[in-house]
């Protein structure tokens, strides 16, 4: 079992950066494909980032590319979202996900547990 906390929201100018951190209880965390995903309102939760078990891979959407960065410590049981020149169209909940294969996926059923989620607004 995996219980993941976020932090590391809030409101942050156009062209701003955040850094996201999603804490991992459960000794099998390295053991996980980690991901981030966000929701804006009225829109489908998307995918944004993924990392393999042991951090040596990463997938991202097209629409971060170049400015968000995912990183994991094992040793700390900690993913991180380091997100740059932030747009409006960032806004969205940001939620940490993880699942027990090995590879990363951008579907959201094939991740088995999930965080509650912190908030992300990028002001114009």
């Amino acid at each position: 079992q995996v219980q993941l906390v976020e932090s590391g929201g809030g409101l942050v100018q156009a062209g701003g950066s955040l850094r996201l951190s999603c804490a991992a209880s459960g000794r099998t965390f390295s053991r996980n494909t980690m991901a981030w995903f966000r929701q804006a309102p009225g829109k489908e939760r998307e995918f944004v980032v993924g990392i393999s078990w042991y951090g040596d891979s990463a997938s991202y959407a097209d629409s971060v590319k170049g400015r968000f960065t995912i990183s994991r410590d094992n040793a700390k049981n900690t993913v991180y979202l380091q997100m740059n020149s932030l747009k409006p169209e960032d806004t969205a909940v940001y939620y940490c996900a993880a699942r027990s294969g090995s590879s990363v996926t951008s579907t959201t059923l094939q991740y088995e547990h999930w965080g509650q989620g912190t908030q992300v607004t990028v002001s114009s």
